[in-house]
């Protein structure tokens, strides 16, 4: 879902200015001078066109540790000689691809970013000072740095007017959600967006698909008949993802099989389960075993 991230953005609308001014008619002006870089365009660079200090790191990591691993070091001696959490080296070393980390890392979302309309108001309304803006962003419980507010206004100086900003991108988890929903318990701006997002993105749109394939035999229980195309058409398809699990039900075939297709379930005993230890968890350290037993008998079930 992260790899897609670029995916949930949504598109400006067609003659949409960013809210930009606008100028006067070319054929009565003088030439336009040339516009301003975008502001991280993909999210490598910053807003000179340089590659941003996150991107340059993550590389030089990536690099550094694959080297050490083609050395025959371990990840705990990697940790000790690069400085780094070893947690942080085995995702590193995890990953033979650096453009994935890249996207992971530059998709973060910001801490300012339930604060940036408000930014964009008021430096329309004149207040075009870092640091002011800061210090109105304290008083409201902003606790970043000016630095971040700084970063974030600087395009705006090469503009006529601060642009509205970017509509919030879903988050991974809200989309799992919507996909793993029944459809008839999102409301329709949810169906909306969800909708928006399959149609930008062909890989989440099969996912979203096999998903669905899924539940049917979930709620069918037609797993019997369908499970066999189900595999076969998720192992044709680019879902590294979903590869992983199909494998895990080709282990125990047979009894993912019977779970989609019988009407028999293990929630009756689950619930006993649970029952049992909840009582146990009751009366830790404060009675033997004489009343536990009396009271997972005669406990209402």
């Amino acid at each position: 879902m992260v790899a897609h991230r670029a995916c949930l953005k949504e598109d400006p609308e067609p003659g949409d200015t960013g809210g930009q001014l606008p100028g006067p008619d070319p054929a009565a002006a003088a030439p336009a001078a040339p516009s301003p870089p975008p502001a991280e365009p993909d999210g490598l660079r910053d807003v000179c066109g340089r590659e941003r200090r996150l991107v340059t790191r993550t590389r030089e990591r990536h690099a550094a540790i694959g080297e050490l691993l083609a050395a025959g070091h371990s990840a705990g001696a990697i940790s000790r000689e690069l400085g780094l959490d070893r947690h942080t080296v085995q995702r590193f070393a995890c990953e033979p691809d650096v453009d994935k980390l890249l996207v992971k890392a530059t998709s973060r979302d910001s801490k300012l970013d339930p604060f940036k309309p408000w930014i964009n108001q008021r430096w329309n309304d004149g207040i075009t000072d870092a640091a002011a803006l800061h210090a109105e962003l304290q008083a409201q419980g902003w606790t970043g740095s000016v630095q971040a507010v700084r970063r974030y206004v600087r395009p705006f100086r090469q503009m006529a007017a601060a642009p509205p900003p970017a509509p919030a991108v879903p988050k991974a988890r809200q989309i799992t959600r919507w996909l793993l929903s029944r459809p008839a318990s999102l409301d329709p701006g949810e169906h909306a967006q969800l909708a928006g997002i399959r149609a930008r993105c062909p890989h989440l749109d099969g996912l979203a698909a096999h998903v669905t394939s899924f539940a049917e035999m979930m709620t069918n229980r037609t797993g019997g008949q369908e499970l066999p195309g189900w595999l076969a058409a998720v192992q044709a398809d680019d879902q590294p993802h979903l590869h992983s699990f199909a494998a895990g039900i080709r282990r125990d075939q047979d009894a993912v099989t019977a779970g989609l297709t019988l009407p028999y379930s293990s929630g009756a005993v689950e619930g006993n389960v649970n029952r049992i230890k909840m009582l146990k968890r009751q009366m830790y350290g404060r009675a033997g075993f004489a009343l536990l037993r009396k009271r997972v008998i005669l406990h209402p079930r």
